[in-house]
């Protein structure tokens, strides 16, 4: 399966899991060239193909745009690329049930095992730190590189009041945690409705975070839905 292939499954399968919608955008680093990363032009993510597919480098500035508009926000991706080396994918979404908790007191933690990377910490980065008045879009990369510093070595980050950078290893590592990142804000706004005012939720602690982040690879999640998504894809080409 080619890379562009993978890319193409991840925008549909996170658009289906309501990540998200006519906007966001997942970028994987090139395996080729360290200092480059693909991503799709400026469309709808349940529209992408691989023939959307556009090469940055760490400018981002595209390498053959061919006529192409691409995402405005991709300085959200190449400041990252800089400042985390290790990292092979980055998505930029917005996930409904996270977004109140970028504009709240409330921090995201880990309720269930599957999101236990919240544990690792999930900061919260404002936009008016870095620019006042602004339109709440990454459009630079001064912006850029001020949210890769909020993001630090952390999983994800919050943006305030616009939604959430999650970056992995690998792009199954970062679509699987964007999925279990909305999955955990949810179940914990629902923990905190049952527990009301006065009553207490138990989280993971950081021992139970470090005993499953070892093995949070979301290999099993990311072959399920792959394979589902590969599905449809192909019904698609031959409808």
């Amino acid at each position: 399966m080619s890379l562009f292939q993978d890319l193409v499954i991840a925008y549909r399968i996170l658009a289906e899991h309501g990540i998200i919608d006519a906007y966001g955008h997942i970028s994987v680093r090139s395996p080729t060239n360290p200092a480059h990363f693909w991503m799709a032009r400026s469309v709808a993510p349940e529209l992408v193909t691989e023939a959307d597919m556009m090469e940055f480098n760490m400018d981002s500035e595209a390498l053959d745009p061919q006529g192409r508009s691409p995402v405005i926000e991709r300085f959200i991706h190449s400041e990252v690329y800089k400042s985390r080396p290790e990292v092979m994918a980055v998505v930029h979404n917005h996930s409904p049930s996270v977004i109140p908790f970028c504009c709240t007191n409330t921090p995201l933690r880990p309720i269930f095992h599957m999101s236990a990377f919240i544990g690792l910490g999930v900061p919260n980065w404002e936009i008016r730190e870095a620019q006042e008045d602004s339109d709440m879009l990454v459009r630079s990369a001064y912006l850029g590189e001020s949210l890769a510093k909020k993001l630090s070595h952390h999983p994800a980050a919050l943006m305030r009041g616009h939604g959430a950078v999650v970056v992995g290893e690998s792009l199954a590592v970062a679509v699987g945690r964007s999925v279990y990142l909305e999955q955990n804000a949810r179940m914990q706004f629902q923990a905190e409705m049952l527990a009301g005012p006065s009553g207490s939720i138990t989280f993971m602690d950081d021992k139970e975070v470090a005993a499953n982040v070892v093995w949070q690879e979301y290999g099993r999640f990311w072959n399920l839905v792959r394979n589902k998504m590969l599905k449809k894809l192909e019904a698609e080409k031959a409808a």
